[in-house]
């Protein structure tokens, strides 16, 4: 099963991906987590390039393709190979991302975005992406308490940004029968408990 996590940075959800793992290793399942960008050597160094605040210049475009290259390597060489062996997948982010940040947060053509998606991830369209939803007075609550020295260069970007990813996921939600959209102002154990029951539900659903 291929499970995404998505949301705004600070939404929470990279606590709930190590969550939900730990949950299905107790559950004796296989299981691997992945980020992205990154998940490969390649991506990595992908990543590297894309969060790096000295790369300020770097136009839309080039990132959007960057974010995308990362992710066909990701796909080709761990996501695919990993499920056909049975794994449960659990990536913190995937390529809704891109639509949300790049298509919707830096305005370039949506239909652009998603057709390069789809040229990126091939087969590899998530079981479910649960999307964790805050509004954005309390992301910028939390983005403050890490300090401007800390964040990387996506993570820097203006609230007007911000605000137009939220909206970006939320017009993708009413269109994807797999994104459930999580209250990410609960507490961090009402929304693993929420979390767990759905994929538990679809676990047995499928057995």
């Amino acid at each position: 099963m291929f499970i995404t996590f998505e949301g705004l940075d600070f939404c929470g959800k990279s606590t709930q991906v190590k969550l939900l793992k730990e949950k299905l290793v107790q559950l004796e399942k296989k299981v691997i987590l992945i980020r992205e960008p990154g998940g490969t050597q390649i991506s990595e160094k992908v990543r590297d390039i894309l969060l790096d605040k000295k790369n300020c210049e770097m136009h839309i475009e080039a990132e959007l393709l960057l974010f995308s290259a990362s992710r066909a390597q990701l796909v080709r060489e761990k996501i695919i190979p990993l499920l056909k062996e049975g794994y449960f997948v659990i990536s913190d982010r995937f390529h809704d991302s891109s639509i949300a940040y790049q298509g919707y947060g830096r305005g370039i053509n949506l239909n652009s975005v998603k057709t390069i998606q789809e040229f990126a991830i091939g087969s590899a369209i998530p079981n479910i992406t649960f999307f964790l939803d805050l509004p954005l007075d309390e992301i910028a609550k939390r983005r403050q308490k890490y300090g401007a020295d800390n964040l990387d260069r996506i993570e820097l970007s203006e609230n007007d940004f911000y605000n137009r990813v939220r909206d970006g996921y939320i017009e993708i939600s009413k269109n994807e029968k797999r994104f459930i959209t999580i209250d990410g102002t609960k507490s961090i154990e009402e929304i693993h408990n929420q979390i767990i029951n759905i994929v538990i539900q679809m676990v047995q659903n499928n057995e």
